[in-house]
């Protein structure tokens, strides 16, 4: 599980908040695919509900290492399942949030993406401002959702990934189109 070609069962769905990638993802595990879940707002709800400070809005750095020890444990968590995977975001994303942000990247960070492979093409989607909302966790204007999806599309690209735009299309339509892209 190295660096280089990527693990071809670990399938990565990214983008910024709000354009669909979780009812995505949702969706495909209705369809018999396991499926990690997103790091942001599982600590922000954890976070808040503690009363802890490593929060976007609060300590972007804390909070950026809580996601990255999410995703290593989720990466960890899906070596000892069978069959696909999908990924609600990957270890790269750590790197676009870090990049947005104006932090720098740790050496581990880059390491972490080095040693983390998935399969080289990635499912990416595009702010979609008809579906876009904000709640409790997600505050984040629609410009600042579209500055993550560039933030993220060039982390995933520096890491060696190729993008796949997802369309905007009502889910079914999304799922055929993911399905048919990996066979």
């Amino acid at each position: 599980m190295s660096s280089g070609g990527g693990i071809e069962r670990f399938l990565v769905v990214t983008g910024g908040p709000g354009s669909g990638k979780t009812t995505l993802i949702d969706a495909l595990r209705a369809r018999g695919f396991q499926a990690m879940p997103e790091a942001g707002r599982a600590i922000i709800q954890d976070q808040v509900a503690i009363g802890g400070a490593a929060l976007p809005w609060a300590d972007r750095l804390a909070f950026s290492e809580l996601m990255l020890g999410w995703e290593l444990r989720s990466y960890r968590e899906a070596q000892a399942r069978h069959g696909p995977v999908v990924f609600d975001r990957g270890v790269p994303d750590v790197i676009g949030y870090l990049s947005l942000c104006g932090l720098p990247v740790g050496d581990h960070v880059a390491r972490a993406a080095e040693l983390h492979r998935y399969r080289r093409e990635v499912f990416i989607a595009p702010p979609w401002p008809e579906i876009f909302t904000q709640d409790a966790e997600r505050k984040q204007s629609l410009d600042e959702a579209e500055a993550t999806y560039h933030a993220l599309a060039g982390a995933y690209e520096r890491c060696g990934y190729g993008l796949v735009p997802l369309p905007r299309v009502l889910v079914a339509e999304r799922v055929r189109f993911v399905l048919s892209r990996i066979g």
